[in-house]
């Protein structure tokens, strides 16, 4: 799948299409719980959240796993949207691209460049330069 609406939406006759499991990295935190709420309101497919040491708590009915790659081999999602702080970024993000996140929606602000630039490396090579980055 090197398509982003593929990503997001799938193919049409798939059982999940436009239905694609999402993960909220961050999700107990003040920026992830109010947009997890808002997202779910306007129907995005919430599975799963992530908060390290919170592993196997609920928030609004959504298990909690302490990593991105725990998240990812419950649900199968391939999509994680972060909601943590710029200090936490390489490492939220490392977790989720190594956890097989093809979709990566990163929210923070004040990422260090060369975070970023890691974070990119890893994903093209991940992804063999399939990755597409907007």
């Amino acid at each position: 799948m090197n398509n982003i609406f593929e990503i997001l939406q799938g193919i049409q006759g798939d059982p999940d299409y436009k239905k694609k499991p999402v993960i909220v990295q961050g999700i107990t935190g003040k920026f992830g719980s109010l947009h997890t709420r808002l997202m779910m309101d306007y129907g995005t497919n919430i599975v799963a959240g992530v908060t390290p040491g919170k592993g196997g708590q609920k928030f609004e009915e959504i298990p909690i796993y302490n990593t991105a790659k725990e998240a990812a081999k419950a649900t199968g999602a391939k999509i994680s949207i972060m909601f943590v702080p710029a200090k936490f970024f390489l490492g939220a993000a490392v977790d989720a691209l190594e956890a097989g996140i093809k979709l990566l929606v990163a929210i923070p602000e004040h990422v260090p460049v060369r975070d970023t630039m890691t974070v990119l490396e890893l994903a093209k090579k991940n992804w063999h330069n399939a990755c597409k980055f907007l």
